[in-house]
């Protein structure tokens, strides 16, 4: 048996908190440092120093009154707290904190006066919470947030939009700036700019020229407190211009001579993507001899004669116009030695000798020369190339002197003729080398990089919110190469021409600020510059006084297992920064020391939650401007443990195994026990039966073998247990003394053999192993490759274990490896030696890959993916797909790519656009069959309309209708999802009522214009806006609507407790319905006396919305009373809940049942306790079903209840019968009085319970074969009727509550009738029936003998002779007077029983239209009129053709004969 340690989570809390240690050598009065600014013992020894901490303690005014001391220690400053610098804001007091130093040892003799000047570094940096409520609430000068890139290019066909956004409060005015001189807006009739925004829009429609707007922008966003700018954003008109005419000659060369094809694409902006294809549209093929450069020139390392087969022509790609434009094509002509293209040779290694081609050494193409230089900017891909001629074509490799190529960053690309390093830094920066080598030489090219920097940060300016009179600071540090320089600005103007500020002082990256007041609020901009790029970072200074505020929800609750550690948050915030303090169950002393830590951020910690520590805790934030309170209530549980394990076991198979797992846990958390197979999730089979505590394996097989672990989880915390389970196969007694030998798995085959080696197909021979005592029964065959998955072993095919030799099909072009492994019933032998490698040849593939998708995963492009052909499906090497894409419907020329990999991302496309898809794959051996086209779309972008006109109306308490007006389609941008409403309790129209304001949304699916929002609190004020939802997420929010629900009932009462203190009265009280929904104005309560089957009259007693008690004053002592009480506002009277009083003592023998009841009566009774009712026996009575004909009476059965025991009387009936238990209510939440009325087939369920409304339940029930079954139900969905049981089947049933299942009514027992049981008595036990059929038995036998008398004389006599009434042209009989009996024979007897249901069968017609309706009798069509009506009359007319027919009497047909 073995035990895993339960991960004990700490519920809501407990997770985040840095433990801080007391230590022995740094404890209060021995710190090594006095200063007091912060606790420096403290965080020190815990090896964590805190930077928010550097704050705490500090005396007023110290920052400031010893600034020129920090100063002087500027060195240690920036030598040992450089880090702390980006620490986390001051301010909020609960939130993520910032960096952290980690330190070891004792503190060094300066630490002192480093916290101080950290204190002063830090300070001023109070955080402005998310809270809308506070952001609306604080002035804020501007602050940029939205803006286009520095490098604008534009498309000359679209207007030209310059993005300029920016918040602050009021809201920013803005202006700009074009070529830095003030660009009048009002002055230019095609330029506007949006509302609300600074975004600039130029439009074109009526005319102008694109170019005539190119220049350099700058955005400047101003309000009353400063003015943010944003980036210089350089503005430039795409241009793709055209290819210039130009007649090419047929470039002859020599085979095997080197060749440049060149491109010299027209300079466009941006620059063109380069590709070469044939005058017919089709790829070049290019390889390690023939291959595009980074420059788009098309380099051939040897010209071969089979190069002439094609043209090569230029093509370029642009980006923003989407046009391809295409250089006259260049014609080949080859001169050559041996001018027959033998294509035998093309991969020959002699190919060149054999086609008399001279073989050299390598040169290189590009770059020229044996050294070059290249420059790099930090943060960019650096790519290097070089591309040599040769003959044999050479390989390239790639070396970097003094060092290894970065393996993370760098990435061989075109045959290894190019190294790209992506992300470059300082560190790439040195010499590189290619080398170019053949079978003749090598040749080597020295790149030498440098790497320079735009200006990057270190440091960016963050904003900065201070309190009246504190200390702050700005720094703006960037670093580059060549080194930046720093330039402040404040409000958009040069700082050294801005009025000047005693309070501010600039000292090089870093400004300043002393004894800030509301006066000094300001932007200020910090612009780092050199040759190769600037920053720009706009950084506010604010100055706030507020008093504190609490940022959580009021009164939370905590709840935490026993003995962990937990933490209580208080989030705060207030300016100056508010100091906290915590106290318990609102008296006491702060909470700090011992077992409890306060941290900086408002956070106490409980290092150890015991019992004691339960109640509720109340944080306290204090500034000079005043204070703010709440309360955290915190609930400490019992953990979940397992006290008996499942314990190993070794089974036979086909015998049950059981695995105990029996748990403790706190009984207010709901237990969930599951199993585990082999740490994976159990799947409970027929075979299986899982109970509370235990799992029990029936007939147990192999595949039941393996580890089992029971998890018991609540909530908060869980606990594991595992056993394993070995099953051993049935062995035969042996017919010897000897013992049998035990079985074990069979040995390793061996010898595998390759024979009939095939180009599709070969011949597979090994040698079995040992069986080891059983006999093997198969054999898997499994194959490795060596190309695209080496070492990973597949299944190919499985033989019978009586074989040694199969043929197995393959693949082409795969270098197979097989081995085998031979199986019996107790398991898999080890692999067998790998056989031989055999490689089939190759040929194009057969198929395409599978799952192609076109999907966007962004807004502007489509990524198109597809599941990548495995090693046996590639028939080739260099396997490859050609990806090919264009708009639907627009019939465009086809885009295409060739790719390596299983993914393609598709850039610049338009919103949510549907593409045609087609992969193809491709290998050296030529391409697949041709690819079906898929439909994909481009990226999804956010809806840019909300719905218009949403209109409310309410229909009820707890419902409203929708109604709005749907989007335009182009304003969803993608693929509409639903429209959504979001809505929120604002206030309850009950004073003093709190309510939760947490939103909830309600989705209605597809393209409507109108929905339902239900399950509202009545009486109530509701908020809701409405959004569209594509699958990118939300558009944009609707205007806010208010509405308001109606008064309606309220739920029931809650805690209706009926106690009996004596006999003379019966004691009522409850407690006010947890939803009034409502005024309440009184309660109503409706009781009744009953004795037995004797109920007296009902009385009613109305009660005023305070009362809460009521005295009954019985009537008899022996009478017991039902009562119902409900709640009552000005719509109606809410739910009843109802109760009994308790049953007397003297109760215990009841009475005889009536003569009407049915003869069964379950007694189950409820186990007692100390605290239950004083009566200590349940009594069973017996209940009359009113559909059940009178059958012997039967004494109700007693059942006395201990407080261990219970037991279960029953009695079958022929009948339903009515199973219950009678139970007195119970003080506490409990379920009770469980009553069964079952017939064959289902059986209806009622019970009692004193659970809130809305309470969620579960059914259990348990048939004969140990099957259980489970219905969840609601608290008033009562009656339940189960529908799923069998006849003639004993069930076991108990119901419990769903969200704790410990608590849980009695088991009670009940059995179904018979399938054919029927109420009547059974027709052939009858005297009346035994007497008529043998009367008609003597009449048949008299008719016989008539009959043989007559046709021994030899005389014919008609029928229609003889009988007394002639026969009618109507009558259906026979014409020559023979009398047909069968109308007769199929009438019912009269006084015959019906059938189960009731009714005779009608007889069958085969022109009914019930046949070709939907059901039988009752069922009607669409209109509700033909079908039914025709069935309703046809019913008739069959009925009263019966009832006036006669069944033919056997004395008539005497006569008739005679």
């Amino acid at each position: 048996m073995r035990r895993q340690a339960a991960s004990g989570a700490a519920g809501d809390a407990g997770r985040a908190a840095a433990r801080v240690a007391d230590s022995a050598d740094c404890t209060r009065g021995r710190s090594p440092c006095p200063c007091r600014l912060i606790d420096f013992c403290a965080v020190w020894d815990a090896g964590v120093f805190l930077a928010s901490a550097a704050r705490q303690g500090a005396p007023s005014g110290v920052t400031g009154r010893r600034l020129n001391e920090a100063e002087t220690l500027n060195s240690v400053r920036e030598d040992q707290f450089q880090r702390l610098e980006a620490a986390r804001p001051r301010g909020l007091g609960h939130g993520a904190r910032g960096p952290v130093l980690r330190m070891a040892g004792p503190p060094p003799p300066w630490a002192c006066t480093a916290i101080l000047l950290c204190a002063l570094s830090l300070s001023g940096a109070i955080e402005i919470p998310m809270d809308p409520s506070i952001q609306n609430e604080l002035s804020q000068p501007p602050t940029i947030t939205k803006q286009s890139v520095k490098d604008h290019i534009v498309d000359p066909r679209d207007n030209i939009l310059i993005e300029c956004e920016a918040k602050g409060n009021p809201a920013p005015s803005f202006h700009w700036t074009r070529n830095s001189k003030f660009f009048n807006i009002a002055k230019d009739p095609r330029v506007s700019m949006r509302r609300r925004s600074g975004t600039l829009v130029i439009d074109f429609r009526s005319g102008g020229r694109p170019e005539e707007y190119e220049g350099e922008y700058q955005c400047f966003a101003r309000n009353k407190f400063g003015t943010a700018l944003s980036n210089r954003i350089r503005l430039q008109v795409s241009k793709s211009p055209l290819w210039p005419k130009e007649n090419l000659d047929p470039v002859v060369v020599q085979e095997g001579a080197p060749l440049t094809l060149q491109c010299n694409p027209p300079p466009g902006l941006p620059s063109p993507v380069i590709f070469w294809m044939s005058s017919s549209m089709e790829p070049i093929t290019q390889d390690k001899r023939v291959s595009q450069g980074h420059n788009g020139d098309l380099y051939f390392s040897n010209v071969m004669l089979q190069d002439m087969q094609t043209d090569y022509s230029c093509n370029a790609r642009f980006h923003f116009t989407h046009t391809i434009q295409q250089k006259n094509p260049f014609n080949l002509k080859v001169l050559t030695n041996h001018p027959y293209n033998d294509s035998s040779l093309r991969n020959h290694p002699d190919m060149y000798s054999a086609r008399g081609v001279a073989e050299r050494t390598p040169s290189f193409m590009y770059p020229q020369g044996t050294a070059s230089s290249q420059m790099v900017l930090r943060g960019m891909d650096l790519l290097l190339e070089c591309i040599a001629s040769g003959v044999p074509t050479p390989d390239i490799a790639w070396y970097k002197k003094g060092g290894d190529l970065p393996s993370d960053k760098a990435k061989f690309e075109n045959f290894n003729k190019a190294l790209r390093i992506t992300n470059v830094s300082e560190e790439d920066s040195g010499e590189y080398f290619c080398l170019a080598s053949n079978k003749m030489g090598s040749i080597r090219h020295t790149i030498s990089v440098r790497v320079k920097a735009a200006p990057y940060w270190l440091d960016e300016p963050k904003n900065l919110i201070l309190a009246p009179g504190e200390d702050g600071r700005l720094v703006c540090r960037a670093n580059g190469n060549p080194k930046p320089t720093v330039q402040w600005m404040v409000n958009g103007e040069p700082l050294q021409s801005a009025p000047p500020n005693p309070n501010r002082e600039v000292a090089g990256d870093t400004i300043i600020f002393r004894d800030t007041q509301i006066s000094s609020r300001a932007v200020y901009q910090c612009n780092t510059s050199n040759e190769h790029g600037y920053l720009l970072a706009n950084a506010f200074v604010s100055v706030l006084d507020v008093p504190p505020r609490m940022l959580s929800p009021r009164n939370q609750l905590i709840r935490v297992i026993l003995y962990n550690r937990t933490r209580l948050d208080c989030p705060f915030f207030g300016s100056p920064i508010p100091t906290l303090r915590w106290f318990k169950n609102g008296q006491g002393s702060n909470l700090d020391g011992g077992n409890y830590h306060v941290y900086e951020n408002g956070s106490l910690e409980i290092k150890m939650i015991r019992k004691e520590d339960q109640g509720i805790y109340t944080c306290v934030a204090t500034n000079i401007l005043g204070k703010a309170e709440n309360q955290v209530r915190l609930e400490v549980k019992d953990p979940t443990r397992i006290y008996r394990m499942p314990e190993d076991q070794v089974a036979k198979r086909g015998t049950t195994v059981q695995l105990e797992c029996r748990v403790k846990h706190d009984p207010s958390l709901k237990l969930s026990v599951s199993w585990l197979k082999d740490d994976e999730p159990l799947y409970i089979s027929n075979r299986m039966k899982k109970e509370e505590d235990s799992l029990t394996i029936f007939g147990v097989a192999e595949r039941d073998q393996g580890s089992y672990t029971c998890v018991a989880s609540t909530e908060l915390d869980q606990d594991l247990a595992k056993a394993h389970l070995t099953v051993l196969a049935d062995q035969a007694t042996p017919t010897n003394r000897l013992a049998a030998l035990p079985k074990g798995r069979p040995d390793r085959p061996r010898d595998l053999e390759l024979t009939d080696l095939a180009e599709r197909s070969v011949r597979l021979t090994w040698i079995p192993g040992d069986d080891n005592n059983s006999p093997i029964t198969d054999y898997v065959v499994q194959f490795e490759e060596d190309q695209f998955q080496p070492g990973v072993w597949h299944d190919h095919s499985k033989f019978p274990g009586s074989v040694n030799s199969a043929v197995l099909r393959l693949s082409p072009y795969v270098n197979y490896q097989f081995r085998v492994i031979a199986i019996n019933e107790v398991g898999s032998s080890h692999p067998s030696l790998p056989s031989e490698r055999y490689r089939t040849s190759g040929a194009p593939p057969e198929s395409n890959p599978s799952d192609v998708k076109g999907e966007g995963s962004r807004k502007n492009n489509m990524e198109i993916t597809w599941t990548p052909m495995n090693a046996t499906s590639a028939f080739g090497p260099n396997l490859r797909y050609i990806v090919k894409w264009r708009r639907r419907e627009t019939r465009e020329a086809w885009n295409n790519v060739t790719v390596w990999g299983s993914r393609y991302v598709v850039g610049q496309t338009p919103v949510y656009v549907p593409y045609e898809i087609r992969v193809q794959a491709e290998n050296d051996f030529g391409k697949g069959p041709e690819p079906d086209t898929v439909i994909g779309y481009s990226g999804e972008d956010y809806p840019r309309a909300a719905p218009t006109d949403v209109k409310i109306r309410v229909l009820n308490s707890t419902a409203i209708s929708l109604q709005w007006n749907r989007v335009y389609s182009d304003t969803v941008q993608g693929q509409l999802r639903e429209y959504r409403a979001y809505y929120w309790r604002e206030s309850s129209l009950l004073k003093n009522l709190w309510v939760s304001q947490k939103r909830q949304q309600a989705g209605f699916p597809g393209d409507r214009l109108r929905g339902v929002v239900s399950r509202l609190f009545p009486y109530s004020n509701y908020k809701l806006e409405m959004v569209v939802v594509n699958g990118r997420g939300d558009g944009p929010r609707s205007e806010t609507k208010e509405f308001t629900t109606p008064e309606g009932v309220p739920s029931a009462p809650r805690r209706f407790r009926v106690r009996q203190p004596n006999l003379e009265t019966i004691n009522l009280e409850w407690d006010h319905p947890e939803h009034p929904n409502g005024i309440l104005i009184g309660y109503t309560l409706k009781y009744v006396a009953f004795n037995g089957t004797k109920v007296g009259k009902q009385i009613v007693e109305n009660f005023s919305p305070n009362q809460t008690k009521f005295t009954v004053q019985r009537a008899d002592p022996v009478s017991r009373y039902r009562f119902s009480l409900s709640a009552r506002t000005q719509v109606g009277s809410g739910e009843a809940v109802t109760e009994e009083s308790p049953a007397p003592p003297n109760e215990a023998t009841p009475t005889a049942a009536p003569p009407t009841s049915p003869p069964t009566t379950v007694g189950v009774p409820r186990t007692v306790s100390s605290t239950d009712a004083p009566a200590t026996a349940a009594t069973t009575e017996a209940t009359t079903v009113p559909t059940v004909p009178p059958v012997a009476p039967t004494t109700a059965a007693t059942t006395e209840a201990t407080a261990t025991t219970a037991s279960t009387t029953t009695t079958e009936s022929p009948a339903a019968t009515r199973t219950e238990i009678r139970e007195s209510a119970p003080d506490e939440q409990s379920i009770w009085n469980v009553t069964v009325l079952p017939n064959s087939k289902w059986a209806n369920i009622t019970w009692k319970h004193n659970f809130g409304p809305g309470t969620d339940f579960v059914v259990e029930y348990i048939d004969s074969n140990h099957t259980k079954k489970t219905v969840p139900v609601k608290a008033q969905a009562q009656p339940l009727q189960l529908t799923d049981l069998y006849p003639g089947m004993t069930y076991t049933l108990r119901i419990y509550s769903r969200d704790n299942e410990g608590i849980s009514s009695a088991v009670i027992t009940f059995m179904t009738s018979a399938a054919y049981t029927n109420n009547q008595a059974d027709i052939a036990t009858q005297g009346w029936f035994i007497g008529l059929m043998c009367a008609v038995a003597l009449l048949v036998l008299i008719l016989l003998i008539v009959c043989f008398i007559k046709r021994s004389r030899g005389g014919k006599y008609p029928v229609r002779e003889k009988k007394d009434v002639p026969l009618g042209p109507e009558d259906p009989k026979e014409e020559d007077g023979s009398f047909d009996y069968s109308d007769e024979d199929n009438k019912p007897l009269q006084g015959s029983q019906t059938s189960l249901d009731g009714t005779i069968k009608q007889q069958e017609s085969d022109d009914s239209l019930v046949d070709y309706g939907e059901g039988g009798e009752g069922q009607f069509n669409e209109d509700g009129s033909f079908i039914g009506q025709y069935t309703v009359k046809k019913d008739k007319e069959e009925t009263e053709g019966n009832e006036s027919s006669e069944a033919t009497s056997p004395v008539n047909a005497i006569y008739s004969l005679a």
